[in-house]
């Protein structure tokens, strides 16, 4: 069997989550189109056990988006996102525009140039590229000379993910098997859950609130037909906490419906879930408010 770790980079909002849920075929990383969704380090594992010469069971880690920090909390997801670099088998980076658009693949290149790891470039999102478009940004890449391989693909649409996945075994090495064969993640469900909530926050929310908001879950008590879930959404102010609840409280409660479907498809079990505002002023600068919502660089 062969077996490995491979990190996923790249900008925030390039369809790394996306990428990662296609593989998978299976939701395990929140997508929304706004960046920096994510976070924390998140590991997806994909596990082929048939008995024959191409098995194996590949750990992909999806990564915060590489960008320049504006507080403490950005810092800390560059940080995770820069230490995978130098504890996986192999890199995919993504990118779904020309080199020439913005500093940060560039960036991003400079990074890549120090370490040894083989690497996949995966031009992503080429249902929207016109073909001279996707040519031209194929070509930038290739005369680096960085890259065992180039995909263009569509993770959003599945496009070229087997091919990816093709070349992704053939950089792996001979080895065990790490997770238990059903495992698609090694995050526990109360981490995915209070992700689900927070996917949600994002999509219901206006620009300037979804990025200064945390969840919490406070309360996860599983019986045979119902999970009882309590979680506390923290914000940075008290204005955002208005806009969160909205009149009546009727914006929380979409955000709380539309989160419930979600976690009962993934449990398989009805959910009783109750959502707390609370106000933490400018907890994305505090070394110990990032530390306790589980935000670590290391």
């Amino acid at each position: 069997m062969k077996s490995g770790f491979i990190g996923i980079i790249g900008r925030p909002n390039v369809g790394k989550s996306t990428l990662l849920n296609a593989i998978l075929g299976e939701k395990i990383a929140i997508t929304t189109n706004k960046p920096q969704t994510t976070r924390n380090t998140i590991r997806g594992i994909y596990t082929r056990h048939r008995g024959q010469a191409d098995d194996c069971q590949l750990i992909f880690i999806d990564t915060p988006g590489i960008h320049k920090p504006k507080n403490k909390l950005g810092a800390c997801m560059t940080d995770m996102a820069k230490s995978t670099l130098k504890e996986v088998e192999a890199v995919v980076f993504i990118v779904d525009g020309a080199l020439s658009e913005g500093s940060g693949d560039a960036y991003i290149l400079e990074l890549l140039k120090q370490v040894k790891t083989p690497k996949i470039l995966v031009i992503n999102n080429i249902d929207r590229l016109e073909p001279e478009l996707f040519r031209s940004i194929y070509q930038q890449y290739e005369k680096t000379g960085m890259f065992d391989e180039i995909f263009g693909t569509s993770a959003l649409e599945g496009k070229n993910v087997d091919d990816l996945l093709s070349a992704v075994v053939k950089l792996m090495p001979e080895g065990p098997m790490y997770f238990p064969e059903e495992m698609v993640t090694d995050h526990p469900e109360r981490f995915i859950v209070s992700e689900l909530i927070r996917e949600k926050l994002l999509l219901y929310l206006q620009e300037e609130v979804p990025h200064g908001v945390a969840v919490e879950i406070e309360t996860y008590q599983e019986k045979p037909n119902l999970t009882s879930i309590g979680a506390v959404i923290y914000c940075e102010r008290k204005s955002h906490k208005g806009i969160i609840i909205g009149k009546e409280g009727k914006k929380l409660k979409g955000i709380g419906k539309s989160a419930r479907e979600e976690i009962e498809a993934l449990l398989g079990t009805k959910v009783f879930l109750q959502l707390w505002v609370k106000v933490k002023e400018n907890w994305r600068d505090s070394d110990f408010a990032i530390s306790n919502f589980g935000y670590k660089s290391e």
